[in-house]
């Protein structure tokens, strides 16, 4: 059985699972029959998963979103795609390893991946930067992206990270610029590009390789303009305002499927991608291959105007009703 970390809302859940596990422990080593039991402990943690996890609140997606055993862009990576090849370097200054890119095949389509590495052990997290690129990752995923246009493959980014690194070091060598570039380049290249937030999806630094034909995300991912923490603490000083800060951003894919900014909610297991990596990865798979064969379709001067079309129109709204505006474009201005 699946165990979590005991995310605060999880506790009910997690001491029912310790004591089915107890139960079928004890039911082994002494030969004793608790199947009956089992059964109704098994009933009622799935009956309580379904309360908590269908009513969740941004705040706990962002928990969710960060769990220490989520599924990371390697995981999926091992999942659904065959014959992955890593590309390495930004011609530059130095192979950011929190970008990790490379060749791959999902089922019959060749594709090019771009996602954010953040690791899994301690060693490998500091060696990733916690999943934060510098501007050379930036820089080295655009690279491979312009190579999967030479080469007419589709892009994938899988996108999880919580901010574009902000150090000294970072902003000497042009972070914002280098975003800037990434987000220009990107909305005119000539290859069909899919987007997914599998886990966070903070400010410039997932934006960075999250301009694309496609944008999805997981269920308990979270894409923000700031962290929820970073946004309490600009707002009301406070950390401990994270929770209100997450509700008042509409970060999360519920709200923002809501407002037109993502295509598609990929359905994650109940009580979240990491208790079963493998289900989620075939929901993903799915998705993934849908749109490709979508987009493959499409000519590539129809898809860049659709791209365009797709990000001119987000962001907007009307202050009247439409029909109201409708009448105010027939009146003359007054000349003064």
């Amino acid at each position: 059985m699946a165990q979590n970390d005991g995310l605060d809302f999880e506790a009910p859940i997690v001491e029912l699972e310790r004591k089915i596990t107890e139960l079928e422990n004890f039911s082994n080593i002494a030969e004793v029959d608790l199947s009956e039991e089992i059964k109704k402990l098994h009933a009622r943690a799935n009956k309580l998963k379904g309360e908590i996890y269908k009513n969740l609140s941004p705040w706990q997606r962002v928990q969710l979103a960060r769990h220490p055993k989520r599924p990371l862009t390697t995981d999926f990576i091992n999942l659904m795609f065959t014959d992955f090849y890593e590309l390495h370097g930004d011609r530059t200054f130095r192979d950011d390893k929190a970008i990790v890119s490379g060749f791959a095949k999902i089922d019959n389509h060749k594709v090019m991946i771009v996602g954010t590495r953040r690791g899994k052990t301690t060693r490998e997290r500091i060696y990733c930067n916690f999943g934060s690129p510098h501007p050379e990752g930036y820089r080295k995923a655009m690279l491979k992206m312009k190579l999967a246009e030479k080469f007419h493959l589709p892009i994938i980014a899988l996108i999880n990270t919580p901010g574009a690194y902000p150090g000294i070091g970072a902003e000497e060598r042009g972070q914002a610029l280098v975003i800037a570039r990434n987000l220009f380049e990107m909305s005119r290249l000539r290859t069909p590009i899919i987007c997914v937030v599998i886990g966070e999806g903070g400010s410039g630094g997932a934006l960075a390789i999250g301009i694309g034909d496609k944008f999805a995300m997981l269920e308990n991912a979270y894409f923000s303009v700031i962290s929820p923490e970073g946004c309490s603490a600009i707002l009301w000083r406070d950390g401990s305002k994270a929770p209100d800060a997450a509700k008042a951003l509409k970060l999360t894919a519920q709200d923002l499927i809501k407002l037109g900014i993502i295509d598609e909610i990929i359905p994650e297991p109940l009580g979240g991608a990491h208790r079963d990596s493998k289900k989620t990865a075939d929901s993903f798979k799915k998705v993934l291959v849908r749109y490709l064969t979508e987009l493959k379709g499409i000519p590539l001067d129809t898809l860049l105007e659709n791209r365009y079309a797709k990000y001119r129109q987000m962001g907007q709204f009307l202050e009247q009703p439409a029909e109201a505006v409708k009448s105010l474009k027939h009146k003359q201005p007054i000349n003064k």
